[in-house]
């Protein structure tokens, strides 16, 4: 990992890292680190039991990965969503 991140830059990474509807397409999107480097941020900043729990929670989940995804799934828009702040995925 070679960008430094904000304290509040990497709350949201691992916050969309949890979201089972945010695919990691859109956290590479919006803060430039691939799937491999959240793994990375998430093994770093969480506690041994809790980054267990949530690899074995996302391994094997469509959600997390655009080409998995089925066609048919609607986007899926977060209730915090207004919250976020200097979010640069557009709204349209």
């Amino acid at each position: 990992m070679q960008k430094e991140f904000t304290e509040r830059e990497l709350d949201r990474i691992i916050e969309m890292a949890w979201e089972d509807r945010t695919p990691f397409e859109a956290i590479e999107f919006q803060f430039g680190v691939s799937e491999s480097e959240v793994i990375k941020i998430m093994q770093k900043e969480m506690k041994p039991s809790s980054f267990r729990m949530w690899r074995k929670r996302v391994q094997g989940r469509a959600t997390k990965h655009k080409k998995l995804r089925k066609n048919s799934m609607k986007k899926f828009k977060s209730s915090r969503q207004k919250q976020i702040t200097q979010n640069k995925i557009s709204k349209r």
